[in-house]
């Protein structure tokens, strides 16, 4: 008589990967202990961050591998975990196994510091105060319009655009969209109207800075920059404001009939 044998079960599979590969929450690392993420607040960063199957998801410091099986599993992205310490990679990879996932995430074992993650359309990260500041300038030089989702801590003076909170644990994490840099001189153009003026735009993260305008610049009165998108209003020496909403490319902008020229 032939026998077939059930495969095992999902969570014999996972017990199995906890049984190989011992690790705990709170173990030290090479920059920070892991702690691991609770599942209600992977599944928060992840809708905050509007996830999808186009997406490349790229987490820092990636533990276990919870935030990356995630993506794949629960909104169809492609996933890569960043993680230092073997053990955690091979208990990852592991799981991704159990999860069946292995065709969406792959796990990495390298030093996020020495790493290039700037391929990452949504980026997620628990790691600390102080590792969140040394990576800053590497995440503003990302692509515009990348999504950084950070669990627990913030980005100092770089304001977030969206808190998020769990409703279990008490838990929360933060959601930036990575800025296009306008900072410079400008030289806007709107051929239709015959009109012509210049700005100089003083950017701090997201936010335009409001300057005076002067005899040959317009004033900027507010402004804000959303990834690739751009809302700004400028003043002319006689008062009159203008508002415009457009699109960031390089040294471009293009906003409701105005070309936007940055002068190099």
């Amino acid at each position: 008589m032939l026998i077939t044998l059930s495969p095992p079960s999902h969570a014999q599979t996972r017990a199995q990967c906890e049984q190989q590969f011992k690790a705990r929450s709170g173990q030290p690392g090479k920059d920070v202990m892991w702690v691991a993420t609770i599942d209600q607040l992977v599944t928060a960063m992840l809708r905050a961050a509007k996830v999808t199957n186009t997406d490349r998801v790229i987490d820092l410091g990636s533990g276990d591998g919870k935030i990356p099986i995630a993506a794949a599993k629960q909104f169809g992205a492609q996933a890569l975990g960043i993680e230092y310490e073997p053990g955690l990679v091979k208990l990852a990879e592991c799981y991704a196994r159990a999860e069946r996932v292995t065709h969406k995430v792959k796990f990495r074992q390298a030093d996020i510091f020495t790493t290039d993650f700037s391929d990452a359309t949504v980026l997620t990260l628990y790691l600390s105060p102080t590792i969140n500041l040394k990576l800053r300038p590497t995440i503003l030089n990302m692509r515009p319009g990348t999504r950084v989702v950070s669990n627990s801590f913030d980005m100092g003076d770089w304001q977030p655009d969206r808190s998020i909170e769990s409703e279990i644990g008490n838990t929360r994490a933060f959601l930036w969209i990575v800025p296009a840099n306008v900072n410079g001189q400008w030289t806007f153009t709107n051929a239709a109207r015959r009109s012509t003026f210049k700005v100089k735009l003083e950017q701090k993260f997201q936010k335009l800075i409001g300057t005076p305008g002067s005899a040959t610049h317009w004033g900027v009165q507010q402004g804000r920059v959303n990834g690739s998108e751009i809302e700004l209003t400028v003043v002319a020496s006689d008062g009159t404001a203008l508002a415009l909403k457009g699109r960031v490319a390089n040294d471009r902008i293009d906003a409701q009939g105005y070309a936007g020229r940055r002068n190099l």
